[in-house]
Formats: C-alpha cells, structure tokens, sequence
C-alpha cells in the first residue's frame, strides 16, 4: 500500500506519520457515506495496515464537515435490498469490521463531524475515541427502518451500557460531543482545529507501548461480553430482513424524498 497523503479523487486516503496510519473518509460530497468504493478501500487497506509490522497504530477521520454519514442510502434499492444480497454484502464487510474490533494493534477514532448511522457504528469500532466540538453521533437506523448494523449493537450497549444504548437506538436522538464524553461514547472533546494533532499525540503515545499487551488486553475485555462472531451472524441476519420490509422500502423513499417517513402505513 502507498501510504503517501494523496487526497484527489481517492475515497480514502491512506496516509503515513512515523509509526502511526491515518485513514481519512475522503468523500466530502458525499459527507464520507459508506459507499461502495470507500468500502472497497477499506476492505483492502484496513487488514494491509494491521498486518503492516511498521505500523503500530490507526487513527480514523474524515475529510470536511462529516465524519461518514452512514450507508449509501442512495444506492439501496431494488435487488441491493434482497435479503441475500443484503447478507452477503454485510459478511463481506464483516472481514474488517471484525479485525477493526479484534487487532493487537489500538485503533484511535478522530471524529471530526457528524456520526451517523454506519458512521457512528464506525467510530465505536475503534479502541478509543476523539471528538471535535462540532461533531454529534446519530444512530440513524430506526429512522431509515433498519436495523444497527457493523456492530453498533455490540459495541454501543459496552461503551455507555444496556439502558442507555436503547434510549439511543430506539428514540434515534442526536447525540451532541459533551453528552457522548458524559456517558463513555468518547474519552475527550477537543476543538475542532486540534483534534487531528491530539489524535496523533495519543497514537504516538500508543505507539510506544507493547502492541501484544494491548492486544492480550483487547482480546480479554471483547471475551468479557460474549462471542463477536455470533454477534456478526446474527447482524447480518437481521439486517438482511430490515432491508427487505416494507418500513425500509418507505424509509428510503422519504430519505430520497427528503420527507418524514410514515411507517403508520406499512403496518
């Protein structure tokens, strides 16, 4: 992989400083949405960086305003909403999501704006997060007439507990930076303009530690709540069966629409 800064046209930039990665969303028109060639750069580059001995640690951030907002709402439709499809795609995503959760190596989420949906899922898939005080976290799901997915109900219920996790992804409310350090989404909020340089101190900071520890330590505290891959499969499953309702299909309408969905009518 080339982990010289080369923003352009790249969906994500890969960017070297010493020791440490930096992954940067760089679709800024698209407020960094998960769309299927930033999955792509992620499906490849994630797993090349980990296994990159010259790399002891991953800060993940985003290009503009946004940090990602979500899944590419725009390009679900029609057979992309099949339940098998829908599977597959999501264990495809899977292989990094789960080596995000799972490598020795500690992974630091510079949250530079808006967390929405497969974004705020994204940022609690790494070991420590960051938060500018422009940012706010959205779990979006519910809204749309899906179901959490890469993760989120695995990894929200441990950061803030299981009370707390359903108030959120139930009620869908927006989550502003100094309710999410008050309730352990994130570790600091920092002015906008310094969060990249705090990022980088904390993971040069990291960077000294020994990697196996943190990995040894990583690995007892995901064994403390139960197996990530059973979580996976039955992720993927129920995701499967969110695209393909009739609340999801009226939920990207309205999206579309730029319109209140009315689930009332799917019933």
């Amino acid at each position: 992989m080339n982990l010289k800064a080369e923003h352009g046209n790249e969906a994500v930039v890969f960017e070297r400083r010493n020791d440490v990665a930096v992954v940067r969303l760089n679709s800024p028109e698209t407020r960094n949405a998960l769309e299927d060639r930033v999955k792509q750069k992620l499906r490849v580059g994630i797993p090349e960086l980990l296994d990159n001995n010259a790399i002891r640690c991953l800060v993940i951030t985003g290009t503009g305003d946004a940090f990602c907002a979500g899944g590419d709402i725009k390009n679900m439709s029609g057979k992309e909403r099949e339940a098998p499809r829908v599977k597959k795609r999501l264990q495809t995503t899977h292989s990094w999501v789960k080596q995000l959760l799972t490598a020795e190596k500690p992974v630091i989420a510079a949250v530079n704006g808006a967390a929405v949906g497969a974004g705020f899922s994204l940022a609690l898939l790494c070991d420590i997060v960051l938060v500018s005080d422009k940012s706010f976290f959205r779990a979006g799901f519910s809204g749309l007439g899906a179901a959490p997915d890469l993760g989120l109900g695995l990894t929200l219920p441990r950061a803030v507990g299981y009370s707390r996790a359903k108030d959120i992804l139930l009620t869908n409310r927006r989550i502003e930076p100094t309710e999410a350090e008050a309730i352990g989404i994130a570790k600091r909020v920092i002015p906008a303009a310094d969060l990249l340089n705090e990022a980088l101190r904390l993971a040069t900071e990291l960077t000294a530690s020994p990697i196996m520890s943190l990995g040894l330590t990583k690995m007892l505290l995901n064994n403390a709540y139960g197996s990530i891959d059973e979580f996976l499969a039955a992720e993927a499953l129920t995701q499967s069966v969110a695209f393909g309702s009739p609340e999801f299909a009226e939920g990207v309408e309205a999206f579309l629409q730029k319109r209140k969905p009315d689930f009332k009518k799917c019933l």
